[in-house]
């Protein structure tokens, strides 16, 4: 399988990434783990979690995901094969979150333990704190880099006005810098994205790992009215795509994949990976069936008629 840089971190990866924010939210620790089996069999390393994740779930704290992931490293014994990314700055509880430097310290010693790992090797600030300088942010990663219990940075939900000012801090101070950018990119969501960040990322070297790559399912066709999203856990999300432009893009993701044989999430998916300056879009299944779809998409082809389709369809 060909790989794809992330970033100058050294690091690589193939050209499809697994979210973990399902794990203990909508599929179990078991179906968690036999996901994550196929994935790894499948030729694939990224994948890629948070703290947080899923304390928005009735019954849940936050840490779920990783403790899950981390019980699979050690079960499968797949750590030196899979690249442990995951992300600090939500709230986790009262004054749990930010940027600070002693939060940081706290936040990364429970995701270590979470995770049962002594590295961990894409960290990444989940949200841009303007609370905290970036100074304080950058100069907190870079004592985890020097100490070995991170091994590259990534920056996620940053603007280009942030990110640029974040990697010329660390130019100047020769700090190790955010390699990746983990941004809200799909075929529906592009107006922030592309444009100054995109252009940005590529000037830079800067590794991106798109999340919401199929728009929270909304782009697999399976969520095509409101009915549709009954007692759904991500419909509240996906409402927000049922509108003239977004069954446009579903009509062009049909006739495409009609056209190609294939399925509206491998076609959504290919047109992000097709896209030069993206490096792996991340995507969750909570099925080995789903699963199959997605790593179906690294092999799907767009030709240029088909992204100019796209393009036109998904066009603000």
């Amino acid at each position: 399988m060909q790989t794809r840089p992330l970033g100058r971190s050294g690091l690589s990866t193939g050209p499809l990434a697994l979210g973990g924010n399902v794990f203990g939210w909508t599929i179990d620790e078991a179906t968690s783990f036999r996901v994550l089996d196929a994935f790894v069999a499948a030729g694939f390393t990224l994948v890629d979690t948070a703290d947080v994740y899923s304390r928005w779930a009735p019954g849940n704290r936050g840490g779920e995901s990783e403790t899950i992931f981390g019980k699979w490293l050690v079960k499968s014994g797949n750590r030196d094969r899979v690249v442990v990314a995951t992300k600090v700055g939500l709230e986790m509880g009262p004054g749990e979150k930010g940027l600070s430097r002693p939060y940081i310290r706290k936040a990364v010693e429970r995701s270590l333990n979470r995770l049962q790992v002594n590295r961990i090797d894409l960290y990444q600030a989940h949200r841009d704190d303007p609370d905290t300088p970036l100074e304080e942010t950058l100069g907190a990663f870079a004592e985890l880099v020097a100490e070995g219990k991170v091994r590259a940075l990534g920056a996620s939900n940053y603007n280009a006005e942030r990110l640029a000012k974040a990697l010329a801090i660390s130019k100047a101070n020769n700090l190790p810098r955010f390699e990746v950018l983990q941004p809200g990119y799909n075929l529906y969501d592009r107006a922030e994205y592309e444009g100054p960040l995109e252009d940005l990322c590529r000037r830079e070297e800067v590794g991106v790992i798109p999340y919401y790559a199929l728009a929270a399912g909304f782009l697999t066709g399976k969520y095509r009215s409101e009915a549709d999203l009954k007692d759904k856990a991500r419909g509240a999300k996906v409402k927000g795509y049922l509108n003239a432009r977004g069954f446009r893009i579903l009509a062009a993701l049909d006739a495409v994949a009609a056209r190609l044989d294939s399925t509206p999430a491998r076609v959504a998916l290919a047109w992000l990976m097709a896209r030069p300056s993206v490096t792996a879009p991340i995507a969750s299944a909570t099925s080995r069936e789903q699963l199959n779809d997605l790593v179906a998409a690294t092999t799907q082809a767009l030709d240029p008629a088909a992204v100019a389709e796209l393009d036109k369809a998904s066009a603000a």
